[in-house]
């Protein structure tokens, strides 16, 4: 074998030192094409028929602009509770050991197995006026079904998981040397707990937090039976969606569907950018 084959047979191995790397990207292409981008686009490409001026109008009407605001808003906040909750039920889980660790651990996967339907129909049963819990609370002036409280109630509900799954294996891995290390240099707990555990976690607690809000924003069967479906009051965009389809009004339900797309993608955007800033800092710290 001459000098110059030897040279390009190498070059060859060195191309494909990924076996099967070109059939496997283009399958992952057609299929995310099909799934995810192809549909998208359909909605954006509706949308389009309308033109700005029609879209615009769509999405700026009162009961529209209430219903993202409602869907957008309640998603937020419930996430941002899962995001403190989540990360404190995570840390019990690996720090210590009790009687139903396992069951309880078993249990916070429940809303992934759960059908949502059945999820809001328990809800609404537990928080109604006559419920187990809301015949307590009405009088309070407490009232949770049936309101938007409701709303945040069903989507804390199914976002809990994500921030539990995606924090844990974090805090498992995390090295205990380091937190013995710092209780050595005089480090009190909430010393060790801000400067050492924290700045490792908030990529994954962000990533917990994302992933809720996106379930949240989307969510419709859990909040459906909960909510009241009050237009302007208690109302969410995915219901809207429906309500305008099932009036064959397929252009303004595509509005607001894009609506809905856009905001997400923005805000998903900018926790993405936030995850990556905090890892970077976390290294260098």
């Amino acid at each position: 074998m001459t000098p110059l084959l030897a040279t390009g047979t190498r070059r060859r191995i060195r191309k494909s030192a990924i076996p099967g790397f070109g059939l496997t990207m283009g399958f992952t292409l057609v299929y995310l094409s099909l799934i995810v981008l192809i549909p998208l686009s359909a909605v954006f490409f509706k949308t389009a028929d309308l033109g700005l001026d029609g879209f615009w109008e769509i999405i700026t009407r009162t009961r529209v602009l209430n219903a993202l605001k409602l869907s957008f808003g309640t998603a937020l906040i419930a996430a941002s509770i899962n995001a403190i909750f989540g990360v404190l039920v995570a840390w019990v889980f690996v720090r210590y050991t009790f009687p139903g660790k396992r069951l309880l651990d078993a249990f916070i996967d429940l809303p992934f197995a759960l059908p949502t339907a059945v999820a809001g129909i328990a809800l609404t049963a537990l928080y109604a006026g006559n419920g187990w819990v809301g015949q307590y609370l009405e009088p309070l002036g407490l009232k949770v079904a049936f309101t938007p409280v409701g709303i945040v109630v069903a989507l804390t509900f199914v976002g809990l998981p994500f921030v539990v799954r995606t924090v844990q294996p974090v805090l498992e891995d995390a090295e205990a040397a380091l937190e013995e290390a710092a209780a050595s240099l005089g480090a009190n707990r909430w010393q060790t707990i801000a400067r050492v555990i924290f700045p490792a976690v908030v990529p994954s607690i962000l990533t917990g937090f994302a992933l809720a809000f996106a379930r949240g924003v989307g969510e419709y069967g859990s909040v459906i039976f909960i909510a009241g479906n009050l237009p302007n009051v208690s109302e969410i965009a995915p219901l809207l969606i429906v309500i305008r389809l099932e009036e064959f009004d397929y252009a303004g339900a595509t509005a607001i569907a894009a609506a809905m797309l856009i905001v997400s993608f923005t805000m998903l955007l900018v926790i993405n950018g936030l995850q990556v800033w905090s890892r970077k800092r976390s290294e260098k710290l």
